[in-house]
């Protein structure tokens, strides 16, 4: 099957997040990007985070919709005020500007998820500090 691509200097991409550098969230927490500018991506911004045995991603907001993907293990997804439990399968819709963190529920077991954000210039703004980053910063900032 032929198809025409819309913008010829666009390849797609396969990635092997299991083969790929992720970045240090502090408190035994991992991010690998996936898609993004580096992958040629002008709209979306894609990534997988592991979030340690008993730990938790800190409370945050994003200046865009944000849907995550539970991969594997078990935890909470706490949007707002509300508190979800989650599981593999289990999708979220987040939208922009509602503070939110994933927590894991296991003293044992990572929780991992997939997340995808609805703009390639999402950011990150940390409820505690009040500090506003890129989302792309992660993805220039690979460590092992």
């Amino acid at each position: 099957m032929t198809a025409v691509n819309a913008i010829p200097d666009l390849k797609p991409a396969l990635m092997r997040p299991d083969q790929m550098p992720s970045v240090d969230r502090g408190g035994g927490n991992r991010t690998i990007p996936l898609v993004g500018r580096g992958t040629g991506s002008q709209q979306m911004l894609t990534g997988m985070t592991i979030i340690g045995a008993g730990s938790a991603i800190p409370w945050h907001f994003h200046n865009c919709e944000e849907t995550v993907l539970v991969l594997e293990g078990e935890g909470f997804a706490e949007v707002g005020d509300e508190v979800h439990p989650v599981k593999p399968m289990d999708a979220t819709w987040i939208p922009c500007n509602l503070p939110h963190r994933f927590r894991n529920g296991s003293s044992e077991k990572p929780l991992k998820i997939f997340w995808v954000y609805a703009s390639i210039d999402a950011t990150r703004t940390m409820l505690e500090t009040g500090e506003t980053r890129p989302v792309s910063a992660e993805h220039a900032k690979k460590s092992a």
